[in-house]
């Protein structure tokens, strides 16, 4: 039967617990056990579609067009493997459905409570991905900090599984360990106060993770065990690492996937070698070459906007036996004979994806430069849209080509907001959402990138390349070479006489992974280096 893993964090946010969760997933998987993670995010929106990144960071896409947490990118990037709806869960999707089953009429008009009927739906979510036994582990990772209000209702859903059914259950609790400087002590304290909030709620963790930036001793570790009440063998130091990367390497000398599989009563098969892992891990930490890439955006000071992008180059880096440097590059400081102040001493420019007319100018400006002086550029969504806008202003002199998004009345709209859009006013979910179909030109760099004709990316924009400019666009240079064969979407363009110019309407970022970099993005290096 299916097992669950959960895994809670306490003393702090953003201790890692998508990290340890990727990385346990990553262990058993290597194992022949068959996997797969979810998010259960404890606010209240519906999905991360419509939060800012300032306050969430990057949103991610799945396949089926879920707008979800970034953590999804990370179980995408560790397990190879693709995730769904089913992945991410936030509290706004769970009242949404319980109070629709109150409207109409499913629980016979009794009082509609915290428990049974939320917690209830919380079950029924978690459980929904291990239906039909369809993998050996779920696991959830419960967002947020045991103790916050928001997340009280996913531990009570938590104590019911595994009060019911617990041999099938198993709970991961992440913590912290400070380190005080003054007295050069490590302090277990707060990790025994996090583990005592959980009693309260009546859950008791099996297996503790402490972050930590100094190694623990056996002593911390039995005075936690006893403290805590669980055995010393369940105690697993996650010591601060370079690269995340690292983590699973770590977690398999701590024996986290061992200690999982005996608890659960489960055999311990083959010894994980994680050959294409560990092949990855030294051509990041012994790379033969270097590179310098500017990623350009409206919100490079936190970093997390761009997680994916960022992830993506590092994979492909490591394709090409070459460390990645990345400068961010605010577009909203970027002007007009001042470009090369910011680029000169970079190899490559990514003009990174984005809304609204903030920083617009920069980023237009980014792929004009790219343009002119024959530096390898990937423009992502608007970043392709922006390189389309600088091409008709600068090239097919049409001083005021716009997109209908920055410009509603401009004259020449050579972004246009796509057909089923135009009646739409509510944003939420109502994007192009999702992988669809392009086809690509042969003798083009994305064919030299991709080997395929065929291929499926996926989508998150209303926008588009207005066709009825396309013919114009050819004639002087710049060519669609990836066309969606349902909608003749441009998806693709590219400057052939450029040294290397592509632009895409899709998000490649997403389908990055650890052990098959995107295409796209290991061409791009291999270009910004030769």
């Amino acid at each position: 039967m299916t097992k669950y893993i959960f895994v809670t964090g306490g003393v702090t946010s953003s201790l890692g617990k998508g990290i340890i969760s990727s990385s346990l997933a990553k262990l058993l998987q290597a194992r022949n056990y068959s996997v797969t993670i979810q998010k259960l995010d404890p606010y209240i929106n519906i999905d991360p579609g419509t939060l800012n990144p300032y306050e969430h960071g990057e949103c991610y896409v799945t396949e089926d067009g879920a707008e979800t947490d970034l953590d999804l990118g990370h179980y995408e990037r560790f397990l190879n493997i693709y995730t769904s709806q089913a992945n991410n869960v936030t509290t706004g999707k769970i009242y949404s459905s319980v109070i629709n089953k109150e409207r109409k009429g499913d629980y016979l008009g009794k009082t509609v409570q915290i428990i049974p009927h939320i917690t209830d739906e919380i079950k029924y979510r978690i459980k929904l991905l291990g239906k039909n036994n369809k993998f050996d582990f779920v696991i959830t990772e419960i967002g947020g900090t045991v103790g916050d209000i928001e997340s009280l209702p996913y531990i009570e859903a938590i104590r019911q599984l595994k009060w019911k059914n617990s041999n099938e259950i198993l709970v991961i609790h992440l913590t912290l360990v400070p380190y005080l400087s003054a007295s050069k002590e490590l302090k277990t304290k707060p990790t025994q106060h996090s583990v005592k909030m959980l009693l309260e709620n009546g859950v008791q963790p099996d297996i503790l993770i402490l972050r930590t930036e100094h190694s623990l001793n056996k002593d911390i570790r039995k005075k936690v065990a006893l403290f805590c009440n669980v055995d010393i063998n369940s105690v697993i130091e996650s010591i601060d690492v370079k690269s995340i990367y690292e983590v699973p390497i770590k977690m398999q000398e701590e024996k986290l996937d061992i200690t999982v599989l005996k608890k659960l009563g489960l055999p311990i098969l083959e010894k994980p070698d994680l050959i294409l892992w560990k092949n990855f891990l030294k051509k990041l930490e012994n790379p033969e070459k270097n590179t310098k890439i500017a990623i350009v955006g409206k919100y490079v000071e936190l970093p997390d906007a761009y997680k994916s992008i960022v992830e993506s180059l590092i994979h492909a880096g490591a394709k090409n036996n070459c460390k990645v440097e990345l400068k961010f590059v605010h577009s909203e400081k970027i002007i007009p004979n001042k470009e090369k102040d910011f680029f000169s001493d970079v190899k490559g420019i990514l003009v990174a994806p984005g809304f609204g007319h903030r920083g617009i100018d920069g980023k237009i400006l980014s792929a004009k430069y790219a343009r002119e002086n024959n530096i390898p550029f990937l423009g992502i969504c608007l970043g392709m849209q922006c390189a389309v806008i600088d091409f008709a202003q600068n090239v097919l002199n049409l001083k005021d080509a716009n997109s209908t998004e920055m410009h509603r009345n401009t004259k020449n709209p050579v972004i246009d907001i796509m057909e089923e859009q135009k009646e739409i006013t509510e944003f939420g979910g109502t994007m192009r959402l999702g992988s669809y179909m392009c086809k690509i030109k042969k003798n083009s760099k994305a064919f030299q990138a991709y080997k395929n004709t065929s291929i499926k990316e996926r989508h998150r924009h209303r926008y588009e390349f207005n066709n009825n400019f396309l013919e114009e666009y050819e004639k002087n240079g710049m060519i669609a070479t990836g066309i969606n064969p349902d909608t003749e979407l441009v998806e693709i363009i590219e400057i052939p006489k450029h040294k290397w110019f592509v632009g895409v309407q899709f998000h490649p970022e997403y389908k990055s992974t650890v052990v098959k970099a995107h295409p796209l993005f290991i061409e791009f290096i291999k270009n910004t280096i030769c």
